[in-house]
């Protein structure tokens, strides 16, 4: 028996020995958990399962004043002053500029040029929140790693025109092909490109108080590149019926039980008064109290708890398990090319203005409940109707309206352009309503002397607190 056992292994390692001479390439010694070609469309897809923390926030929603706080009404009463960006540099944007970089991207996940430029786009997108929120941060010298935990802080007016420029290099770059993995348009690069040219533009408008001649160029650059052009192309994450990857209104509300968001009274009270189709997605109607069984917008910034059904409460359809989150849409690009035109940015004047304000209401409702019904009603009423001696401010206010719960994006365009007319949480905030977030603490002993660089060279002045105006807030 030991016999015929070594001559079995005789022959098979001679077998071995003689297939591995004739036919050895060096496969046995590579790992297969260490590709060496870096999946750039799942490294895409990581940084993109941040993009609800862009809307879905219990802060950012309040400075608009889209919701009010039933009970623990801190966040409604601008508590919070220093807000934590780093995640957002070690996350998504490092998966994003690792894509950027990568020498290696899998040609199989499709063009590496699409790759490429559909990273530059996000990267891009969520700068430009960045921004938003703190001002000055940084942005040439991040995202380094290991060869540079101390970042500069580059000044907001840089960072726009770098964001810029990089949205030009993606539009020009993509071509024929679609790429893999990708959550928000299943690798649509005409939809990638459509999104990167309506970000451009949108940004673009932010420039009409401090740069209007730069806005008006980059904004026409990127309406001749192409913009959105329906409903479909909307940049909107899709939630799921999975406990990993729900919405966070739902997890907050249905979940944990936390009644703590009603719908504020200035948006009940501008929406009812002229018979809003959205309201009743927006709000559900109050279930308990004396005006139980209709909409009952709750006061903003309270200092003490009420009964939270005694009011509306944030919409049913809005915090489903699998409600989807609207980042950028059609409808803001066409209130945006309303504006333009009111500005004359773009020809046409009050005509075109107004096409595309009744356009971009229509295509709001259409988003919000699935119909246009009503919608000519609505536009039809004097409150609504365009009117050119009060266009910016009509566009504003529906603008306002659209963007519900998307409450960065929203507060954004209040700071812009002053409309709706808000009042601030009593008491709070030097009865102000914030203009900019605080930057991390940790900056402070971390950062020290860029953190310290960027606060003295405020564009207005001021400390890093809420008050203290970004770049293009004048």
């Amino acid at each position: 028996m030991k016999k015929i056992n070594k001559s079995i292994y005789i022959s098979l390692t001679t077998l071995v020995l003689m297939s591995s001479c004739q036919k050895f390439d060096g496969s046995m010694n590579v790992d297969p958990n260490r590709p060496t070609k870096a999946s750039g469309t799942q490294l895409i897809a990581s940084a993109e399962r941040s993009l609800p923390d862009i809307s879905s926030s219990a802060f950012g929603v309040h400075y608009p004043q889209h919701l009010s706080n039933t009970s623990f009404t801190d966040n409604s009463r601008y508590t919070t002053i220093n807000f934590n960006f780093n995640g957002w540099y070690t996350g998504p944007l490092m998966d994003l500029e690792t894509v950027i970089t990568s020498p290696t991207l899998d040609a199989n996940e499709g063009p590496v040029v699409n790759q490429i430029a559909a990273a530059k786009i996000l990267k891009a997108y969520i700068f430009w929140f960045l921004t938003d929120r703190w001002g000055d941060i940084p942005y040439s010298t991040a995202l380094k790693g290991q060869d540079n935990f101390t970042p500069k802080y580059d000044k907001q007016q840089d960072i726009y025109n770098s964001l810029f420029a990089l949205l030009d290099e993606a539009n020009a770059a993509i071509v024929t092909g679609n790429i893999k993995n990708d959550i928000m348009y299943n690798g649509d690069m005409t939809k990638w490109k459509k999104f990167g040219n309506t970000v451009h533009m949108l940004m673009a408008l932010r420039l009409s108080k401090v740069d209007a001649v730069k806005g008006a160029a980059e904004f026409n650059k990127a309406s001749i590149n192409g913009i959105m052009t329906a409903n479909t192309d909307n940049f909107a994450y899709p939630h799921l019926l999975d406990k990993n990857n729900e919405n966070f209104w739902y997890t907050q509300m249905n979940v944990m039980g936390r009644l703590w968001y009603a719908v504020s009274k200035p948006l009940v009270d501008t929406m009812q008064s002229v018979a809003d189709p959205r309201l009743p997605v927006f709000a559900n109607k109050a279930t308990s109290g004396p005006l139980s069984g209709t909409y009952v917008g709750l006061d903003y910034g309270l200092t003490t708890t009420v009964t939270p059904t005694n009011f509306s409460l944030l919409g049913d359809k809005l915090r489903l398990q699998n409600s989807p989150v609207y980042l950028v849409t059609y409808a803001e690009a066409l209130f945006a090319k309303a504006e333009a035109a009111k500005l004359g940015w773009i020809t046409g004047g009050d005509a075109t203005a107004k096409t595309n304000y009744e356009s971009a209401i229509q295509n709001s409702i259409l988003q919000w409940t699935g119909s246009t019904t009503g919608a000519s009603t609505y536009i039809a009423q004097p409150k609504v109707l365009y009117d050119p001696a009060n266009a910016i401010k009509q566009i504003a206010v529906q603008k306002w309206i659209h963007l519900f719960l998307h409450g960065y994006e929203s507060w954004a365009e209040w700071r812009r352009t002053g409309y709706p007319l808000l009042i601030a949480a009593p008491g709070a905030n030097g009865d102000k309503i914030p203009r900019r977030e605080g930057y991390p603490t940790i900056e402070r002993s971390n950062n020290t002397t860029n953190y310290n660089a960027a606060v003295s060279a405020f564009p207005y002045g001021g400390t890093d607190d809420l008050n203290t105006r970004v770049w293009w807030d004048k």
